[in-house]
């Protein structure tokens, strides 16, 4: 496992960079003919979303801290 320190305004610009990411992708996915390279990109999205909760939980934990 990998951990890594941000500071709230880090967390703030990436998770914000994941969701234009993630917008942009799902535009990639549905244009996407061939069924690999759409599958590939539905895992990237799974990914990105994976690592928007996470940063979403430790705003959530630092704000009841």
């Amino acid at each position: 496992m990998i951990q890594l320190t941000f500071t709230e305004e880090e967390r703030e610009v990436l998770f914000d960079i994941l969701e234009s990411d993630i917008a942009e992708l799902r535009m990639e996915i549905s244009d996407t003919h061939r069924r690999e390279y759409r599958d590939m990109l539905k895992h990237r999205e799974t990914l990105m979303k994976s690592i928007q909760q996470k940063l979403e939980q430790i705003a959530v934990e630092k704000a009841a801290a």
